[in-house]
């Protein structure tokens, strides 16, 4: 007979939450940055969190690009660096006033040095909103532009300098 051990919670037996990195971001205080990647798209919201409630204070996806000029025949890049980096511009846009900084979530995702997900991030970095990242870990620009196509760099191009 096999003993009785703990009954694994059911959003973790799926792998869609690891519980203790949300109790640590909790107990922070400090809203949440939350980065998703589907394969179509980069979703991005600021969560803030009160009495382990959560509450969305903005989010955006990288659909929102099709209405800012870009291509409807690129609609496939927008799951691209270039996209995840102008989806991270435009939520610190809409956030500025409302949120000074916040903490990173990324979930259950994988963690991997200068990917889409970072990318994101790097463009909310550089709309305004404080996140504490290391730099090693951030895509630059020119990284940004080299992994994209020469139609998703002049719309990248006119996008980032808003």
């Amino acid at each position: 007979m096999k003993g009785i051990g703990r009954t694994i919670k059911r959003r973790r037996q799926e792998a869609k939450t690891d519980y203790g990195s949300r109790l640590v971001m909790l107990k922070s205080g400090k809203p949440r940055l939350v980065v998703r990647r589907t394969n179509s798209q980069i979703i991005m919201q600021v969560v803030s969190s009160d009495l382990a409630q959560d509450k969305v204070v903005s989010g955006i996806s990288s659909n929102a690009l099709l209405e800012q000029g870009w291509p409807k025949e690129l609609k496939g890049s927008l799951k691209g660096l270039a996209a995840a980096y102008v989806t991270g511009r435009l939520l610190a846009e809409k956030v500025k006033g409302k949120v000074d900084g916040a903490i990173l979530d990324l979930g259950m995702q994988r963690n991997i040095k200068k990917s889409r997900i970072y990318a994101a991030v790097k463009g909310a970095i550089d709309g305004g909103l404080k996140v504490k990242m290391s730099e090693e870990v951030l895509p630059t620009l020119d990284e940004i532009k080299k992994r994209s196509n020469e139609k998703v760099q002049k719309v990248f191009d006119k996008l980032k300098d808003k």
